[in-house]
């Protein structure tokens, strides 16, 4: 294809592009009924009552994602710790409302460390983490037989740096759904 013709195609795409863009239809400003008069427009939303259908399913996925992410989000752990920091409790916290709302949900506590200390050491480490977080979960009144608990030690690292950053990164637990249907209702 020619320069002049590639030119003369682009320019006459941008002008339809203008065109329908001008052909866009705009709303008219609703002016205000006259003083005594009654209107018989319908509501917009179809004349039901609240949400629409697309509303209150779009209100059911975001309830899914927010349970989803509450009960999945990690708790991290200081070094050589297994005791549950106030900004673990906080995570926890935020779980055992969606696990209340979830009653089918069960989940596996998975507990890590970071590379140091000895395979054993950081496997018994992991464990006592994910412990930690299932017994505050039971202490609210879940029933313990919706939580398992399992280490990786170091076996499975966040992040392979050897920083203080990337440890503290790795000391963690992870919930993982094992079974039931976040519903979000």
């Amino acid at each position: 294809m020619s320069m002049n013709r590639m030119n003369g195609v682009v320019v006459l795409l941008a002008g339809m592009a203008l065109v329908v863009g001008a052909c866009g239809s705009k709303a008219e400003p609703e002016m205000p009924a006259p003083a005594g008069a009654t209107t018989t427009q319908p509501p917009r939303n179809g004349g039901t009552e609240g949400p629409s259908a697309a509303d209150a399913e779009a209100a059911v996925r975001a309830a899914i994602a927010n349970r989803r992410a509450a009960i999945e989000d990690r708790v991290h752990f200081g070094y050589d710790r297994a005791e549950l920091t106030p900004e673990a409790q906080t995570v926890l916290r935020a779980k055992i409302e969606a696990l209340r709302a979830e009653s089918t949900v069960r989940i596996r506590i998975e507990g890590h460390a970071d590379e140091r200390g000895s395979v054993e050491y950081n496997l018994a480490l992991g464990l006592r983490r994910a412990q930690a977080a299932r017994e505050f979960l039971v202490g609210f009144g879940l029933d313990a037989s919706r939580f398992e608990v399992a280490s990786h030690g170091e076996d499975r690292p966040l992040d392979r740096g050897t920083t203080e950053a990337a440890y503290a990164r790795n000391r963690r637990d992870e919930f993982v759904l094992t079974a039931g249907t976040i519903t979000g209702r």
